[in-house]
C-alpha cells in the first residue's frame, strides 16, 4: 500500500468519526425520531419486553452499554461510533473490502444513520460479518456443517436486528438453490431454513406470547397503489444511491431533479459496471443479496405497512452494493475514488452547518425542566393529535433523550394526568434551539 494512501485513508477515518458525532450535536434533537423513541424506552425497561414491533437486538445493545454508566441516548451513539469503527477495522484485519468500506462508511447517507439512534447503526456491522462468512463459504475457506453454523447463526443474528433480515434470509436460500449445483449451495439452502425455522419459533415463541395480534394488525392487502409505490421506489432509489445528498426536498422544486438525477445516473453506471466487469462469486451473492433485498422490500409493502422507501430502510441492502460498486471504481480508477469520499463529507459538512441546531443546549434546556417538575424518572406520556404529524412529536423526541420513559398518547383524557405532557405546556417554560432540516 502506498503512504500516501494509507495517508488518505486514516484521515478520511478520522474526519468520518468526527462528522458522526458534530452529525447528532449539531441536531436539535441529537438525531432522534419517533421510532428512537421505542427503542430507547424498550432498552429502558429490560428485562421487561416493552413491545415486539421491534426485534431485541438493539434495545439489548442500548441496554448493554448503560451498564457502563452511559444512558440510553448516549449509548445508542456510542453503538453507532462503534458499529462504523468495526467496520473499517475488521475490513483491514481480514483484507476484505477494506479501501470499499472505508468509502462506504463516509458516504453522508451512511455516516447519517450511524448518527442516528436506530437499529441500522448496529446492523450494518452484522451484515457485514455476514458477507465475509459467505465469502469465506463460496471460497471454500469454510466447508459442511461449519459453514452452515456460521452462516446460520449470523442470519439469526440479522433477524434479532431488524425484522428486515428476513429478506436477506430469503436471498441467501434462492441464492442457493440457484446454485445448489454448487458445493456450496446447500450450505445456503440449508442456512437459510434454519434462519426461516428461527423465525417461524420466534413469532409463535415470542412475539405472540407478549402480543397475539400482531401479525393481524401489521399485514393488510392493498395498502397503497402501485402508481404510488413506483414513484415511492424511484425516489427512494435515487436518493439512496446519491453519494451526496440522500434527502430530497420535502417541498419539491429543481433542486429534487439535481438530487434524483445523480442518484439516477449513479444507479445506471452502477449496472454498467455490474454487466460490463466480470463479477466474482463473492461479488455477485453480495450483487445478489443486495437486488433482492431492494425487491423484496418493495412488495412487502403491498400487505404490510411501511414509511416509504428511503436510504434508511434500504441501507441492509444497499450496504453491499456499494462495496462491490466501489471495488469495481477502485479496478478503473484507482486511488482517485477517494474524490468521491471527500466530495461526500463536505456535502455533509455544509449541511449539517446550514441546517444546524444545538442538541446539548437543548438537553440542557429540558433537563432542568423535567427536574423542576419531578418527571425525570417517571414514565411519561406524550400527548399529540395526530402520531404522523412528525412535527408536533420533535419535543417528545427530545425528552426521551433525558427520560427514555415516554410514551406518545392520542387520548386526550391523558392531558388530564400530571405525568402527560404536550408540546405546548414544554414550550411555555422550554425555548428550544431549532434547526431548518432534520
Amino acid at each position: 500500500m502506498k503512504i500516501k494512501e494509507k495517508n488518505i485513508q486514516i484521515l478520511l477515518v478520522i474526519i468520518t468519526l468526527m462528522m458522526t458525532i458534530f452529525r447528532f450535536l449539531l441536531n436539535e434533537k441529537g438525531r432522534i425520531n419517533p421510532d428512537s423513541i421505542r427503542y430507547m424506552r424498550f432498552a429502558h425497561g429490560l428485562p421487561v419486553i416493552d413491545n415486539t414491533t421491534t426485534p431485541l437486538g438493539y434495545p439489548a445493545a442500548i441496554k448493554f452499554f448503560t451498564y457502563f454508566g452511559f444512558d440510553e441516548f448516549w449509548s445508542s451513539k456510542l453503538i453507532g461510533i462503534l458499529g462504523c469503527l468495526f467496520i473499517i477495522l475488521f475490513a483491514w484485519s481480514k483484507k476484505f473490502y477494506f479501501r470499499e468500506s472505508i468509502i462506504v462508511c463516509s458516504l453522508f447517507s451512511i455516516l447519517s444513520l450511524f448518527s442516528f439512534t436506530l437499529s441500522e447503526a448496529l446492523i450494518l456491522p452484522f451484515v457485514f460479518l455476514f458477507l465475509y462468512t459467505a465469502a469465506l463459504a463460496i471460497d471454500r475457506k469454510i466447508e459442511g456443517w461449519k459453514a452452515v453454523f456460521y452462516l446460520s447463526l449470523s442470519l439469526i443474528i440479522l433477524y434479532n436486528i431488524r425484522y428486515s433480515a428476513l429478506f436477506i434470509i430469503g436471498g441467501t436460500g434462492l441464492y442457493g438453490l440457484i446454485f445448489w449445483k454448487r458445493k456450496y449451495g446447500p450450505s445456503f439452502i440449508i442456512s437459510a431454513a434454519i434462519g426461516m425455522i428461527f423465525i417461524v419459533l420466534y413469532k409463535f415463541l415470542f412475539i405472540d406470547y407478549f402480543n397475539k395480534d400482531y401479525v393481524k394488525d401489521f399485514l393488510e392487502i392493498g395498502l397503497h397503489p402501485t402508481s404510488q409505490l413506483l414513484v415511492e421506489l424511484f425516489q427512494g432509489l435515487c436518493t439512496t444511491f446519491n453519494p451526496f445528498i440522500h434527502m430530497a426536498n420535502p417541498a419539491g422544486g429543481i433542486i429534487n431533479y439535481g438530487i434524483y438525477g445523480i442518484g439516477l445516473l449513479n444507479i445506471l453506471f452502477m449496472v454498467f459496471l455490474f454487466v460490463r466487469q466480470k463479477l466474482s462469486n463473492t461479488e455477485f451473492f453480495c450483487v445478489f443479496i443486495g437486488v433482492s433485498g431492494i425487491i423484496f422490500s418493495y412488495f412487502i409493502q403491498y400487505f404490510y405497512s411501511l414509511t416509504p422507501m428511503d436510504y434508511r430502510l434500504i441501507a441492509p441492502f444497499s450496504f453491499p452494493l456499494w462495496l462491490v460498486y466501489f471495488k469495481k471504481l477502485f479496478e478503473l480508477f484507482d486511488t482517485k475514488v477517494y474524490i468521491i469520499s471527500v466530495l461526500s463529507l463536505m456535502s455533509g459538512m455544509l449541511f449539517t452547518w446550514l441546517s444546524k441546531g444545538n442538541y446539548l443546549e437543548n438537553r440542557k434546556a429540558i433537563t432542568e425542566y423535567l427536574k423542576s417538575e419531578n418527571l425525570d424518572k417517571v414514565p411519561l406520556k406524550f400527548f399529540i393529535i395526530e402520531e404522523k404529524n412528525l412535527e408536533k412529536v420533535q419535543v417528545a423526541e427530545l425528552i426521551s433523550t433525558v427520560n427514555p420513559q415516554v410514551t406518545i398518547t392520542i387520548k386526550p383524557q391523558d392531558t388530564l394526568q400530571k405525568t402527560t405532557l404536550t408540546r405546548y405546556k414544554v414550550l411555555q417554560k422550554v425555548k428550544i434551539d431549532k434547526n431548518k432540516y432534520q
